[in-house]
């Protein structure tokens, strides 16, 4: 690629063509070109060179094929264009590659990794769900348990949004069952040194997911026999929630959005109610985006279907129907 497309880049107000001569200019620009390149756009430059040139494709032919001009796909390529969403679609589709390998995604890093996602493509989740659990068995991870000959694990994790009732029918069963009940929200706090709030106001998100897996591995390990009520967004972690359907039994607690907002309410925090319409717009939005996710669950009980203690009757004998359990 020739160096002349950043040698002739604008020169920055602040460059000093007298430092060096005639061609001080041009050297200045390109030095401070490449200061300001920013290491993801670096890399996705990077990434472009590298997939057209797997295609074969000159600039000039992916220019034409994408409608992009050469000139931007300089700036791309050499990291200092900054690129949206349409221009690198554009680019994706005109290399005949995925936007995730375009952007640098793990599954895309190498041969095997881009063999295995072709083999998985436009596979339905009964078939994913089960390489899923052949590859944790192969690896050593843990597989899908309870399958076939396996035996149901006696840590039983609820999942659910928070009011599903986790708190409450948790401490029930496990004292039914005469297990051990975890509550992993506290369990969180105790490896931080402080509240949940605190955890995501002053480390953020990412923070408190490395606390939330840490304290879901600690309990795994400690417990063989417990009831964990788990927050409502672990699902959100593929990491932690793997672990979880590879080492627990696990049940979704599912209720409606009304339930969930009016037992929110009743623990006290009013924060929902303050715009009532928009939270449960919020609400809905939140659980259609993770039931996908809680139906992974092997069991499922509906605690808005009917009273407290028909509720817990319910998840009751599934639970022990699950770990072959008298009744």
């Amino acid at each position: 690629m020739s160096s002349t497309i950043l040698l002739n880049r604008e020169v920055p107000p602040d460059a000093n063509p007298e430092r060096g001569g005639p061609h001080a200019t041009d050297r200045d620009a390109a030095e401070a070109a490449s200061a300001a390149r920013h290491p993801f756009l670096t890399a996705l430059g990077d990434r472009v060179r590298s997939l057209r040139a797997r295609r074969g494709m000159t600039r000039k032919a992916l220019a034409l094929a994408s409608d992009v001009s050469e000139r931007h796909l300089a700036n791309l390529e050499y990291g200092t264009g900054n690129a949206s969403m349409l221009v690198l679609l554009q680019v994706a589709q005109a290399l005949q590659c995925s936007m995730a390998e375009l952007i640098g995604d793990v599954s895309t890093s190498s041969p095997e990794w881009l063999l295995i996602r072709e083999l998985l493509e436009h596979r339905d989740e009964t078939t994913l769900r089960r390489v899923r659990a052949a590859i944790g068995d192969l690896l050593g991870t843990g597989g899908e348990h309870g399958q076939g000959a396996r035996t149901r694990s006696t840590r039983v994790a609820l999942i659910g949004l928070r009011g599903a009732g986790k708190s409450t029918l948790g401490a029930m069963l496990a004292d039914d069952l005469g297990f051990g009940f975890v509550e992993l929200s506290r369990e969180i706090e105790k490896f931080a040194g402080c509240s949940v709030a605190e955890i995501q106001n002053l480390y953020g998100q990412n923070a408190y997911r490395r606390y939330e897996r840490r304290a879901l591995e600690e309990a795994v390990q400690i417990y063989p026999e417990a009831v964990i009520a788990t927050p409502g967004g672990i699902v959100s972690d593929p990491a932690s929630f793997n672990l979880m359907l590879a080492h627990c039994t696990t049940v979704w607690l599912k209720a409606t959005p009304e339930d969930h907002m009016k037992r929110v309410a009743a623990q006290g925090d009013m924060r929902p109610m303050a715009a009532s319409r928009e939270a449960m717009d919020d609400l809905k939005s939140i659980l259609a985006g993770r039931a996908s996710f809680y139906s992974k669950a092997e069991l499922q009980v509906d605690t808005s279907a009917q009273p407290l203690a028909e509720t817990f009757q319910a998840l009751r004998a599934k639970v022990r129907e699950a770990l072959q359990m008298p009744l």
